[in-house]
């Protein structure tokens, strides 16, 4: 039995949800999200939350029940508080600053690195060697965030790289005479 797929969502004030079919859509002060679930899993609405619940016993079933309700979980934090995700660059010279609409690094490369911010997605930089990732779709926001740690992720040796705040890298030893 699911422990997470047991929990109804509720949906908070300030947004309301809609269900058609397999489909729920939530509107709220951010935006409007919507998700479409499998057949496995029947959602309904009941007082004020929203109840998901499996259609048989299958591994399947069982599986999506679960992962469903975070889903439609997710809908309900994205429209009204938003995700948020932190980056740290470290290193000599590296910096991050906003050029218009695009973000533009500074990574020890001959050339900056100039990345174009995907629409639903506000990207600030309180200090140049913090960027700041937030946006009401929590997939898109780590993914985001991904791309752009991509350019140089942390390495072992020195630290030096893009990390995620308060991610601990495992460090190395160097070379030994």
């Amino acid at each position: 039995m699911s422990r997470i797929g047991k929990k109804p969502v509720a949906v908070p004030s300030g947004a309301t949800a809609t269900i058609s079919g397999q489909t729920v859509s939530v509107k709220g002060p951010k935006g409007t999200l919507t998700f479409t679930a499998t057949d496995d899993v029947t959602i309904t609405q009941e007082d004020g939350a929203i109840k998901v619940t499996p259609r048989g016993t299958s591994k399947r079933a069982r599986q999506q029940w679960g992962m469903t309700r975070s889903m439609v979980e997710n809908l309900t934090i994205g429209v009204t508080d938003g995700f948020k995700k932190e980056l740290e660059l470290q290193g000599v010279g590296y910096r991050a600053a906003m050029q218009g609409k695009d973000l533009k690094l500074s990574l020890g490369y001959s050339h900056e690195v100039i990345f174009e911010v995907p629409q639903g997605i506000t990207v600030t930089v309180p200090k140049p060697t913090e960027v700041v990732i937030e946006g009401i779709d929590p997939q898109q926001v780590g993914q985001v965030a991904a791309n752009i740690r991509e350019w140089r992720a942390p390495e072992p040796y020195k630290g030096k790289g893009i990390r995620y705040k308060g991610e601990y890298i495992f460090r190395k030893e160097g070379k030994k005479k």
